[in-house]
């Protein structure tokens, strides 16, 4: 696919080539892999100003995103990468590649450092999701801390570096720039720019920023530093949308086509039957967003391919509101138990209590059926991302949840959807409809007939 970048992207690119240190600070969707791929290809290929990048990042991430990138766009068809994932001998294997990225998962950046035995030869670092070293006493942190002088040029991406306050950049900004514009040590940065706020005693629980303190500190990293709230490349608002792929795996992917086959499945607890091609629509459907309804009215499970990467998501945005569309009970109650599990906070929008508690932003998760996404309900104080766990066939309801967020009143610069796709099922024929405008049966129909 040809690169057509924004403008934004073009700025923030040449602003990577231009500067050895940078922090883009870039919402959800708004293309921060694309912009530092095609920053790299540059340094590598026009200027020669790097050789080796090793990135790291969130382990699905790692393990696709940068990939499927790579892949997407004609201009960066020449990189070659190596991802470093899975056993100690699979990442090593793929260390020892000729390569020009290097991709590994952050949990395993001790590991690369301190047990892998191979050199630290990287003149470029790429971290993403820079908010995951905002701890300066993780071990990751300190793992890359210390190899850090090695490296000519570091890029930090994230949306959201300080969810928990201001005392977050300190360990982010340390691992970009040393030091240099918040200090070397969390003591005198503490001293300088917070006072105490809840103690006990002589324990100090939380600080809380000095009067000034914020605009001191933005001020300090501001030119080293690209945040969308802080420029006006976009429109006000733009609708940004952005597609994330999961894959199943091979046994999945043989239950899948054998309901799409045979219209039956057979599983160990029940049989799932589809009478037509509408039903085999929904069943597929279904199966695509990880659980079936067999003929008993039981749920079966198949996969948690899409809420493992719901779950990178609702990471990503880290503490920024995101409304979340599902469309069948069972989406709603596995979603629900993850985010039980992850202890995030959430509701679902069915209530009035429900929403004003969105739209004064006390809920960092809000769950909503596309059906109960009325005309003319707002909800756009709450927040500016929605993510699409499962599609609905119908533009009408898509377009109107879409409109909860994307509507007159945003205060966000840009709206940005997520849609979580199943990688070669029914979803990417649901995204093309929509993207069709064709709301008739015919498409859905049609969809499902060509794969009988």
């Amino acid at each position: 696919m040809q690169y057509k970048p924004h403008d934004y992207q073009r700025y923030a690119a040449n602003f990577i080539t231009e500067n050895p240190v940078t922090c883009l600070l870039l919402d959800m969707g708004l293309g921060k892999t694309s912009i530092t791929l095609t920053a790299i290809n540059d340094l590598l290929f026009d200027s020669f100003q790097t050789r080796k990048i090793l990135v790291v990042a969130p382990l699905r991430v790692a393990r696709d995103t940068w990939r499927d990138e790579i892949a997407k766009w004609e201009h960066l068809s020449d990189l070659r990468f190596a991802i470093a994932v899975g056993s100690s001998g699979e990442r090593k294997a793929a260390l020892l590649r000729k390569a020009d990225i290097y991709i590994i998962n952050r949990e395993n950046v001790q590991w690369l450092v301190e047990e892998s035995g191979i050199s630290f030869d990287y003149d470029m670092l790429v971290v993403d999701e820079l908010s995951s070293f905002k701890s300066h006493q993780s071990k990751r942190f300190k793992a890359l801390m210390r190899m850090r002088p090695k490296v000519k040029r570091i890029v930090g991406l994230t949306g959201t570096p300080s969810s928990n306050g201001l005392m977050d950049l300190w360990a982010e900004y340390k691992l970009l720039d040393m030091g240099q514009r918040l200090g070397r040590f969390i003591g005198q940065y503490r001293t300088d720019f917070f006072t105490p706020d809840k103690s006990n005693g002589q324990v100090i629980f939380s600080y809380k920023p000095l009067p000034g303190a914020e605009e001191q500190i933005y001020n300090k990293i501001s030119d080293i530093t690209i945040s969308m709230r802080a420029t006006d490349h976009l429109s006000m608002p733009e609708l940004i949308t952005a597609e994330h792929i999961v894959q199943l795996s091979e046994k999945e992917r043989e239950r899948y086509d054998e309901l799409k086959r045979d219209l039956v499945l057979e599983l160990e607890n029940g049989e799932v039957t589809a009478a037509n091609a509408a039903a085999l629509s929904g069943k597929l459907c279904q199966m695509s967003n990880g659980a079936v309804y067999g003929d008993d009215g039981k749920v079966h499970h198949i996969h948690d391919r899409k809420l493992d990467a719901l779950e990178d998501l609702i990471e990503a945005a880290n503490g920024k509101p995101v409304l979340v569309a599902y469309w069948f009970k069972h989406d709603l109650s596995r979603i629900t138990q993850r985010l039980e599990k992850l202890k995030v906070t959430f509701s679902k929008l069915d209530s009035s209590e429900s929403i004003t508690k969105w739209n004064n932003g006390e809920l960092p998760v809000a769950l909503i059926h596309p059906a109960s996404a009325g005309h003319g309900l707002n909800l756009q104080a709450g927040g500016s991302t929605i993510i699409w766990f499962g599609l609905t066939w119908s533009l009408e309801l898509y377009q109107q949840t879409n409109a909860r967020l994307w509507r007159q009143g945003q205060s966000a610069g840009t709206v940005v959807v997520h849609h979580i796709i199943t990688k070669n099922t029914i979803d990417r024929r649901i995204l093309k409809a929509l993207s069709d405008k064709d709301q008739t049966q015919s498409s859905l129909i049609e969809a499902v007939k060509a794969n009988l």
